[in-house]
């Protein structure tokens, strides 16, 4: 991958090893394709020997996902006139 400057096989061997979390730094879309976590790999690859500041990225990363936000409770009155 050049933006990581890191080749398919090691990011395979990666995987494999269980280095990179499937769900967290990847997802297979399917039997042929895999997407990548770049900011996640990036700090994985930054913080590797510090999990702890890696976990607090990872955390930071998933609190800030659409789907785990809160939904606002308001609802909208309707008026009928």
């Amino acid at each position: 991958m050049q933006y990581l400057k890191l080749s398919d096989s090691t990011l395979k061997r990666y995987r494999l090893q269980g280095l990179l979390v499937e769900g967290i730094h990847w997802v297979r879309v399917n039997s042929r394709c895999i997407r990548y976590n770049l900011e996640l790999i990036q700090d994985w690859l930054h913080n590797r020997h510090d999990p702890i500041a890696h976990q607090r990225t990872i955390h930071i990363y998933q609190s800030s996902l659409l789907s785990n936000q809160k939904k606002s409770s308001q609802r909208v009155s309707s008026k009928r006139t």
